[in-house]
């Protein structure tokens, strides 16, 4: 199980991947990868595509997104997905390689492969991956065998450096908080386990002895050391290292560890005095004030993390880390690498006092810019801590000494150069603390008696760091990478090419490594930004402002280096492989030099503690003198090799270590980091793509795009992709190769894309995903068959299944009709009946129940489980808590018993330190003494000093007399090598001749003719061979003599150098009598200064006395107030007695006739009284002489005290005296000490320098010696070989007549020869010059002297292959002799040639070089020319986007106008449709008014013939019928006609209105629209035709500019031919001319910056001053407050004692009346009342005062900080002073040497006018054709730039016009928004016309129903008439007309009042 677990993180399962859904999906959508802001790449299917633009569909959003063409990268198939070699990707960009590394990180796969690379990426959690389980799964195996791991890694180098003997090296890179620390312990712990498991049953038992014999044990054990002393929390990472490390692991030649080493890089030692938020220093120091006991408290004087200034955050806890645990962890460690208590105590004690540094405060003096260390309680515990004296110190620190010239002075720091001093001082202790636990972890690891045959090196250093703002040490740790990654492209593609050649593949080489070599130079070659820091290191005014304009005018033109934008906040930038970094050089001169106190130094290299020492002895730093101005020669010889900057070693370092890996097989680890929120799980694209970046992982992939990174086995690509080739392998067998052969032909590949090789097949990248996507249409194809089929089967078989269930069916109806016909069957129902009866079907109850009770008890039975293990734990938890409070219970008890002891230890120090006091003032008497004796040696101490100097100067010139001889021999030297060279190519000729002899004895072996001629011509050959020889001969003597001289030279050499080794030890012995000298003198200085110190210790001591003698005294007062109390209390006890006594008196009084008995008790009871009355008065009187007593005792033991403070303070006078003379003197041997030193170094670095020089000439002597016994030997073996073809000569002189006929075809042969010979002539030449080249350069000789050697053996094989063939020319020489005499001829022909040829060939070589310098030259010059074309071709694509835009703009102006027309169009329509049913509307209107007019008329006529009827009574019987039916249509017709004519006159009113108002707003926005929209047009074609305008314009000027253009470009190469001529002198003049410029272009620069400097001095001085004022002013305003505070308590101090003494008076008085105590009872609680009163009062004058006195502290300490404040601004302003009167003295000095230079150029510069006034001549005349040409390139120039301009100002225009048509489209936009809103006004108010018309619908609904009930009642009354009640109707209906009349005389024409009417009637 547990082994399923580790692989669930280590493999993938396939199921998954080869998933067919998935690869069906991506065939079908076509997913491609897009880019995403925050996801860095997303999937989305490609949907359409438009020229360079294709829509794309998001898969996460379903969003529809247009990218460009070159944007989208194509995504794998499902197949790669999760593959573990990111290398087998056929698409390999950055997309998939970042979807790979989170699909596999989610899977919790955190290995992946990517080529030579293995990418990790740091889980964050805790993955079961590293057991020993694993390390044995991947003991042994290949790569390809396991999944990715580091164990992978790390066994694949272990099992090549034992198979190959090759050295190997892992390197791990990456960021902080990326795993590089994790990942280098589990290398280290799986090479443990595989080193040492042959061995590791033998060990039982373990100890820690037994831990430190074992090798591999030490080895892990190391890490936690370098971890606590070398790691920190940063904001990426809780256990950071803070520095770079190489362990090197070597191995026997069994495999077993036999040994190890680590080499350090770039300790971030800044991090000990400084942390931002959140972040810790280094662990050690959190360990150690958590984990050390009170006793080592006390002993390393560590105190609370809270008190430290250097730890900023003070104790900050990891979470999950306990220190105090770890800093056990780390002292065991440490003692199993050998490390005793005494080594670790000392690293102790310099971790405390790294702390203590901080600790240090400094203040400024008021009057002068001396800081000042008022408390020394700090310096004293760390000169306890390091063994220093305090003093010393302390001077050191304060007042330090320099040199200046030849003599040393004090020189007074301010607050901050101690500050920053002290902060140095802490830095460089750590550092070197740390490199000695290095080296005493590297000696524990070397084990001399098992020597290594192999190593393994573990690199683990910080990757490719870009923050916004980089420093120094980023350009130090990305100046490694940069080497890094040219190792790892060199070797990648090694690798990869060697595979290529294994397969048997054409494949030209590249090496990429040279792509980062232009980088890499700019960082570190001469010249270059490191060297460039160098230099301005040694300057003394030098400033981070002059590197950056060094680097500047240096490096303006490498196309690596860049200036950067004026917003930005860097000085420079370098564009490295990951990209533009930007570099600020802020305080880069301090971080290269690193410099530290040297008087410090110095003390600590002479301390007492051995291991102080140890640390320091080979420091060799940077002083505070290498700031200080040189100003003599010496100074400056003796300072310049003093030191080495932090960029020379560290460049050193890195190429020590690049070398190692160059030597080695190096495996490449890349470590990531996912997020910054340290969170499982989350992948952060944007910062993986980075990382992906710097740490060469995408630029390895781009390596690979180069060549063919996709390789299948054939087996398997056979395998895979048959099914694209069907019928192109037949059945049977056939080899892999043609098969795959036939495949490729089959499926009409591109031969680029793609090779065959041995074993596999390569492809380019993207081919495999073509092949991938056609084989998923083929399988597609396949399965839809196949789907087909397997369709068809299943219904088939659903087809069976139905038949099936209609059988079944059957069965059942059979089944149901026989139960039908037995369900009435009685012997059936029997039996029903019974079955329930038999017990067989109890059973099955029984066992349910018995089931049911079972589970209840065991539930019952878990419950009770359940509960009994509760009170378990609850009973162990309890357990727990009472073993903890007993604990703390104990605990509680020994601090008690410790506080007890520390009160008696204090008593005991009390007494010893009064005893000391007494001895030391007796001791600084005898140190006076002393003191006298040390002036006068300090006098001999300066005698002999100023001899040690004039012999130094001695020395001086006799080093440069050496170096005078040196030059001389060096040119000796020069001449024998040119002679050696002339050798050499004598013997290069020789060499050649015998070539051409042998090449024309093997031609003339098939033609010669005649033997005669061929023995003449032989014997000719053989008088010029020995003719040769003899040349020869005199050569090799010429050399003897050259060597002889050699040889004298040599000796003389010899006995000089020994002269000088003489007198160097004569010096050494000189030094060392001086140096015992010295420390004599400073054991008895450090003698004095202690007892100095032990007297200043014995006074602090003494002071603490008295502060406890006063508390002593406030004791006593306290105990002085508690006997008030006690008093107070028995006179209460006093006056109850008093009250029981007058009590008893009343009582006696009232018995006076009482018994004996009474009058007895009454005397007992007054004896009593009187006894106790005495006990008062004695304790009363007691009490006074006590406080007496005590008074006098205060006031003597005050006086005591003040005595002895008077006392003390004038010791501490005399002392301090004492102090400052012998500081002085001690300083002034130091200085001695220094020069003695410098002079020493000088020495030994002048003999070693001589020793070299010695060592390379004793080296190029034996060189020539060798080479002249290789060229004595190459002329015996030429003379043997010419004797051999002498004899062969004269052999074939017998036979050469025979071959007289073949001259014609050899002198075919012969022009062939002369061609061969020139080529032979070309190589020589070619040699020639490279091997003058090798002797220039120094640097590469030993490579070179490598090739000749390679070169000779060469020659060698030749000369043995000659020899051969010679054996076979003497087979065929007997045939061959017949042409000798024309051979003869015709190389006599050929050397007159061969002379004519090589005078030309010299020729054409000079000229070619000259032609070369021109071509570089002229290079440049197109290099930038293409420059500006491309930035050109950039402004006009910018000009062009710009068009696009426009023209966009313009579009969209037409498209708002066009729509714009339309909805014109619209209202216009809509007007006319309105107006139109308006006009209809009012004719519909005219209509109804004329038919309501005839019906008005009409209904007139009806009424009045109505009313002559009913006025006729005669006839109305007659005429009732006919009145009802007239009456009925009638009424109807005018119902309806008021009803339509109501509903016409509102329409027409609605309408009208409607109308009107739509007539007057169409009316008033059609006319706005016109005119708006007129002017608009006339606008908007005025811009179009301006822009089309200036368009025409742009496209002429644009075709002018590449016709000039090409016209330059044509000028261009015509001037080449001409100018290349010129180059090289122009370029010499050019050379002198730009360094005479540039070095007064520095001076005016210097001055210029110098002026500036005094500038501002003086502003700063001025200030200073008016602050200086201010704060005066601040100080006396103080004061007086002051002042006035301290009159206010000395009143109220006055007060208080009016009122002690007003209370000792009281006191008295009761004293003296204490026997009147009875008459005067009331009068004293009165007076006691008084007292409180005035105790309260006195109480409350306390408290005032205290609160004065407080007061005046704060106030005290506010002018303390005043004038410190003061005193620092004076001293600012004294310095500021100062620094302009050093300024105005550079300045003076600068000009002088200005002057010396001018005079000294002057003198060498008449030298080279002399030689260049010739030159000059021919260069002037050039000078002026090429001023010429110059001026016409520009003008051409100014012409471009003006067009150049007002393309610009064109462009400025164009933007103008865009702004302005925006402007315009929002106001058409707004005035469109008014008409929309104008026509939505309308459309509401037809709305609510509408509204209306619905209105007078509804009354007309209301009219109808009423006209309804009026027919009903006319019904009624037709019925009533029926029945003949005609006089009632007649009667009705005249009140009915009459109530019609009264209606209509109303206004009412409505027929309800007549029909209301007659219903009431």
């Amino acid at each position: 199980m547990a082994g399923e677990i580790e692989l669930k993180y280590l493999t993938v399962d396939k199921k998954v991947v080869n998933d067919p859904t998935s690869q069906a999906e991506w065939s079908a959508k076509k997913l491609v990868w897009v880019p995403h802001e925050i996801q860095g790449f997303c999937a989305a299917s490609v949907k359409s595509e438009k020229g360079d633009e294709v829509t794309v569909e998001l898969q996460d959003s379903g969003k529809r997104v247009i990218v460009h063409l070159d944007d989208i990268q194509r995504m794998n198939p499902p197949k790669f997905n999760k593959v573990e070699d990111m290398a087998e990707l056929t698409c390999l960009n950055e997309a998939s390689v970042l979807f790979n590394l989170k699909d596999r990180y989610y899977s919790g796969l955190i290995y992946t492969y990517s080529g030579l690379f293995c990418v990790v990426v740091n889980p964050y959690k805790k993955l079961p991956i590293y057991t020993e389980k694993v390390v044995e799964l991947y003991k042994g195996k290949k790569r390809h065998e396991v999944p990715p791991h580091i164990f992978a890694v790390t066994d694949a180098a272990y099992m090549s450096m034992l198979q190959d003997r090759e050295d190997q090296s892992i390197l791990c890179t990456g960021e902080s908080g990326a795993g590089k620390t994790e990942n280098t312990k589990k290398v280290i712990q799986y090479l443990a386990y595989v080193a040492c498991s042959a061995r590791g049953a033998k060990t039982s038992t373990i100890t820690v002895q037994s831990l430190q014999g074992e090798l591999e044990t030490q080895l892990l054990q190391a890490n936690p050391i370098l971890e606590a002393f070398g790691n920190a929390k940063t904001v990426k990472n809780d256990n950071s290292s803070r520095f770079g490390k190489f362990i090197r692991i070597n191995f026997d030649t069994s495999g077993f560890i036999a040994g190890a080493s680590i080499e350090t890089y770039l300790l971030e030692k800044a991090r000990v005095v400084r942390q931002a938020p959140t972040e810790r220093t280094f662990h050690i120091f959190y360990q150690a004030l958590q984990g050390t006991t009170s006793q080592q408290k006390k002993e390393y004087l560590f105190e609370a993390s809270n008190m430290y200034t250097y730890l900023s955050g003070g104790h900050i806890p990891l979470p999950g880390v306990d220190d105090s645990v770890e800093f056990a962890s780390t002292v065991d460690a440490m003692r199993i690498m050998g490390m005793n208590d005494d080594d670790i105590a000392s690293v102790m004690k310099i971790v405390s006092a790294c702390l203590l540094f901080g600790n240090m405060t400094f203040k400024q003096e008021r009057n002068s810019d001396q800081a000042t260390l008022p408390d020394n309680t700090v310096a004293q515990k760390v000169c306890r801590l390091l063994g220093l004296n305090v003093t010393d110190f302390t001077k050191a620190l304060l007042r330090p000494k320099i040199k200046v010239g030849r003599d040393y002075v004090h020189k007074a720091q301010t607050k901050d150069q101690v500050e920053f001093s002290t902060q140095a001082l802490g830095k460089a202790l750590y550092e070197r603390n740390f490199k000695w636990i290095v080296s005493r972890i590297n000696r524990s690891l070397d084990r001399s008696k098992r020597q290594g045959a192999s190593f393994i090196g573990i690199l683990d250093i910080a990757g490719f760091e870009i923050f916004l703002m980089n420093s120094f040490e980023q350009l130090c740790i990305n100046y490694t990478n940069e080497k890094l990654q040219q190792l790892f492209n060199h070797t990648m593609f090694i690798l990869e090419q060697e595979e290529y050649r294994k397969e048997g593949i054409v494949w030209k080489f590249i090496d990429f490594g040279l792509d980062l070599q232009p980088c890499i130079d700019l960082i570190e070659k001469p010249m270059g930004i490191l060297a460039l820091l160098d230099e301005e290191c040694w300057f003394p005014k030098a400033t981070d402002k002059t590197l950056v304009d060094k680097l500047m005018t240096q490096h303006s033109n490498h196309f690596k280096f860049c200036k950067p934008d004026i917003r930005e906040k860097a000085d420079f930038q370098v564009i490295h492989y990951a990209g533009k970094v930007d570099y600020c050089a802020k305080n880069w001169l301090l971080k290269n030099m690193d410099p530290l106190n040297e008087n410090v130094i110095q003390l600590m290299q002479n301390s007492s503690d051995p291991f102080i020492v140890n640390i320091w002895r080979d420091a060799t730093i940077v002083g505070m003198g290498a700031t200080m101005s040189n100003d003599t020669a010496f100074g400056s010889r003796t300072r310049k090799g003093m030191f080495r900057t932090v960029s020379q070693t560290y460049k050193e370092q890195l190429s020590k270590l690049m070398v190692t890996l160059r030597n080695t097989n190096p495996n490449f680890v890349r470590c990531i980091i996912p997020n910054h929120e340290k969170k499982a799980g989350k992948i952060d694209s944007l910062l993986v793509l980075d990382q992906l970046r710097c740490n060469g992982v995408l630029e390895g992939i781009r390596i690979c795009r180069q060549g063919f990174p996709n390789r299948i086995v054939f087996q398997e690509f056979r395998q895979r992709y048959e099914l694209l080739t069907p019928n192109v392998i037949p059945k049977g067998f056939m080899d892999g190769r043609k098969a795959v052969e036939n495949m490729i032909l089959a499926l009409e590949l591109d031969p680029n894309l793609y090779r065959i090789g041995q074993s596999k097949i390569f492809f380019r990248a993207g081919v495999l995903a073509h092949l991938e996507e056609e084989r998923d249409l083929k399988l597609t194809e396949i399965i839809v068959l196949f789907q087909a089929q397997c369709r068809g089967m299943l219904a088939r078989r659903n087809y069976q299944k139905r038949l099936q269930q209609l059988s079944a069916i059957r069965i059942i109806q059979r089944n149901c009709l026989a139960y039908l016909k037995l369900r009435n069957w009685p012997w059936w129902r029997l039996f029903t009946k019974v079955k329930p009866l038999l017990q067989v079907t109890r059973q099955d109850e029984e066992m349910h129940a018995k089931e049911d009770e079972l589970k209840k008890t065991k539930d019952k039975l878990e419950k009770q489980e359940q509960d009994l293990t509760e009170l378990e734990r609850k009973q162990q938890q309890l357990v727990e808590e009472k073993n903890i409070l007993a604990e703390q219970l104990q605990a509680e008890a020994e601090l008690s018993a410790e506080a007890e002891e520390m009160r008696v230890r204090l008593a005991a120090k009390k007494q010893e330190l009064e005893e000391i006091l007494h001895d030391l003032e007796a001791r600084i008497e005898e140190e006076e003494e002393r003191n006298q004796i040390l002036m006068n040696e300090k006098k001999k101490q300066t005698l002999n000093v100023q001899d040690l100097e004039e012999q130094l100067e001695e020395e001086e010139q006799a080093r440069q007399k050496l170096q005078l001889e040196k030059v001389t021999a060096d040119a000796k030297i020069k001449k024998l090598e040119e002679d050696v060279a002339v050798i050499e190519d004598s013997y290069a000729k020789t060499s050649k001749e015998k070539k051409t002899l042998e090449d024309r004895l093997h031609e003339v072996s098939n033609h010669l003719a005649e033997e005669e001629e061929k023995a003449k011509s032989l014997s000719k050959l053989k008088v010029k061979h020995e003719s040769q020889l003899q040349n020869l001969d005199d050569k090799l003597r010429r050399e003897g003599k050259t060597r002889t001289d050699l040889e004298k030279l040599r000796r003389k050499l010899e006995a000089e150098i020994s002269d000088l080794r003489e007198q160097i030890a004569e010096l050494k012995q000189q030094i060392h009598e001086l140096q015992a000298q010295l420390a004599r003198r400073e054991e008895e200085l450090n003698i004095a200064l202690a007892r100095c110190d032990e007297e200043t210790a014995a006074k602090i001591a003494t002071q603490k006395a008295l502060r406890e003698i006063e508390n002593q005294l406030q004791e006593t007062q306290e105990d002085l107030e508690s006997e008030k109390e006690a008093r107070n209390k028995a006179e209460k006890h006093k006056r109850d007695l008093s009250e029981e006594l007058e009590a008893l008196k009343s009582e006696l009084e009232d018995s006076l006739d009482t018994t004996a008995a009474q009058q007895e008790l009454r005397n007992k009871r007054e004896s009593e009284l009187n006894h106790l009355k005495k006990t008062v008065e004695q304790e009363s009187h007691t009490h006074e002489v006590q406080i007496s007593e005590m008074r006098q005792k205060h006031g003597g033991i005050v006086d005591h005290l003040n005595d002895q403070l008077d006392a003390i303070k004038r010791a501490k006078a005399t002392i301090d005296k004492t102090k400052q003379a012998m500081e002085a003197e001690n300083i002034d041997m130091a200085n001695e000490i220094k020069t003695l030193g410098a002079a020493k170094q000088e020495s030994e670095r002048k003999r070693k320098v001589l020793e070299s020089q010695n060592q390379e000439y004793n080296i190029r002597v034996s060189e020539l010696d060798r080479v002249k016994v290789e060229l004595q030997d190459r002329l015996g073996k030429v003379s043997n070989e010419l004797e051999n073809v002498t004899v062969q000569l004269e052999e074939a002189e017998q036979k050469a007549a025979h071959f007289s006929k073949s001259s014609s075809s050899l002198e075919a042969q012969l022009s062939d020869i002369q061609e061969s010979l020139s080529e032979e002539t070309r190589l020589k030449l070619g040699l020639s010059s490279k091997l003058r080249q090798a002797e220039e350069d120094r640097e590469n000789l030993q490579d070179q002297l490598d090739e000749e050697e390679e070169a000779r053996k060469g020659l060698e094989k030749q000369v043995n292959s000659l020899n051969s063939h010679i054996g076979d020319l003497k087979k065929k020489c007997e045939e061959d002799n017949a042409l000798i005499d024309n051979l003869e001829d015709g190389k006599k022909k050929m050397g007159k040639d061969m002379e004519a040829l090589t005078g030309r060939m010299e020729e054409v070589q000079a000229h070619n070089d000259k032609l070369e310098k021109s071509k570089k030259r002229l290079q440049a010059e197109v290099d930038d020319l293409v420059v500006n074309l491309d930035s050109e071709k950039a402004r006009l694509t910018s000009l062009e986007k710009r068009q696009r835009k426009f023209d966009q703009t313009l579009n969209e102006e037409k498209a708002q106008k066009e729509r714009l027309m339309q909805e014109k169009e619209a209202a216009e329509k809509e007007l006319r449709d309105r107006e139109t049913k308006i006009f209809s509307l009012t004719r519909e209107l005219d209509e109804m008014q004329d038919s309501m007019a005839d019906i008005e008329r009409n209904y007139k006529v009806q009424k009045s013939e109505l009313e002559d009827l009913m006025s006729s009574k005669d006839d109305v019987g007659k005429n009732v019928h006919e009145l009802e039916k007239a009456k009925r249509a009638l009424d109807t017709q005018v119902g309806e006609m008021r009803a339509q004519l109501e509903e016409l006159e509102d329409e027409l009113q609605a309408t009208e209105d409607a109308k009107l108002r739509l007539e007057v707003n169409m009316q008033a926005a059609k006319t706005n629209y016109e005119r708006e929209l007129q002017s608009k047009e006339e606008q908007n074609e005025e811009k179009r035709r301006a822009i089309l305008r200036q368009l025409r314009e742009m496209e002429a000027e644009l075709e002018d500019e590449r016709r000039q253009r090409t016209a330059a470009v044509n000028a261009k190469k015509k001037l080449e031919a001409d100018i290349h001529d010129l180059g090289g002198q122009l370029e010499m003049a050019s050379k002198v001319k730009e360094d005479s410029l540039r070095q007064l272009k520095k001076l005016q620069a210097q001055m210029k910056e110098y002026m500036h400097d005094l500038d501002e001095a003086k502003q700063g001085k001025d200030d200073m001053a008016h602050l200086a004022k201010e704060n005066e002013r601040k100080n006396k305003s103080l004061e007086a407050e002051v002042m006035q505070l301290q009159e206010e308590l000395a009143s109220a101090q006055r007060a208080c004692k009016h009122a002690q003494s007003e209370r000792d008076e009281l006191a008295e008085e009761l004293n003296s009346n204490s026997s009147n105590r009875n008459m005067l009872a009331d009068e004293k609680r009165r007076l006691e009342q008084r007292i409180q009163a005035l105790e309260e009062d006195l109480e409350d004058e306390q408290n005032t005062c205290e609160l004065l006195a407080d007061k005046e502290r704060k106030l005290s300490a506010q002018v303390d900080q005043m004038s410190a404040e003061l005193s620092a601004e004076r001293s600012s302003a004294h310095r500021s002073e100062n620094a302009r009167i050093m300024l105005e003295r550079q300045n003076k000095e600068l000009k002088a040497k200005l002057q010396e230079l001018e005079s000294s150029a002057k003198t060498r510069s008449k030298a080279v006018i002399s030689q260049l006034e010739s030159k000059i001549a021919n260069l002037e005349e050039q000078l002026e054709n090429e001023s010429k040409e110059r001026h016409v390139a520009s003008k051409a120039s100014r012409r471009l730039e003006k067009k150049l301009k007002e393309m610009v100002i064109q462009a400025e225009d164009e933007r103008r016009h865009a702004d302005q048509y925006k402007e315009q489209v929002d106001k058409v936009n707004a005035r469109v928004k008014g008409l929309k809103r104008q026509l939505d006004e309308a459309e509401e108010e037809v709305s609510r016309a509408n509204a209306g018309k619905r209105k007078l619908q509804r009354e007309l609904d209301d009219q109808m129903e009423a006209n309804e009930s009026l027919s009903r009642e006319i019904n009624q009354l037709k019925n009533k008439l029926r029945r003949g009640d005609t006089s009632r109707t007649s009667r009705a209906y005249s009140r009915r007309m009459a109530a019609d009349k009264d209606a209509g005389s109303g206004g009412t024409d409505s027929p309800d009042a007549s029909l209301a009417d007659e219903e009431d009637d």
